[in-house]
This record gives C-alpha cells, structure tokens and sequence, in this order.
C-alpha cells in the first residue's frame, strides 16, 4: 500500500472499532494549526432540552407506529 487511494481503500474495509483507533492515530501525527479551526459552539440549556423534548417525541411517534 503506498497511494492515498490504496490507503483509503483499505481504510473504509475495516471494522468500526479499528476505523475509530486509526482516526485517534491520525489525530496524534498529524499536526493541527489551532488557529484555523472553528470557535467552539455553545448552546444554551433551553435549546439542549428543546432538542431532548423532540427527540423523545419523535421516538415516542415512531414506537406508535410499529
């Protein structure tokens, strides 16, 4: 294996958990420049259980219908 293709290839054949290692590896070596990444995201405890209440709604409507 020495092309990206062959890499990725051979990335997407693998199990979940070892996908989830090799993305952690990656991680590791590759270095990151801090400055081009995105703020952080806040949301408020409101819009978190705004979004808990649909969730459960909607999982409560998909339960009816089966």
């Amino acid at each position: 294996m020495s092309t990206l293709a062959e890499i990725e290839q051979a990335a997407e054949k693998l199990p979940l958990q070892e996908k989830t290692e090799l993305l952690r590896f990656m991680l590791r070596i590759v270095p990151v420049d801090q400055s081009q990444l995105p703020e952080a995201r806040v949301f408020s405890k409101e819009e978190v259980q705004g979004w808990l209440e649909e969730d459960e709604a909607s999982m409560r409507r998909f339960r009816e219908n089966l």
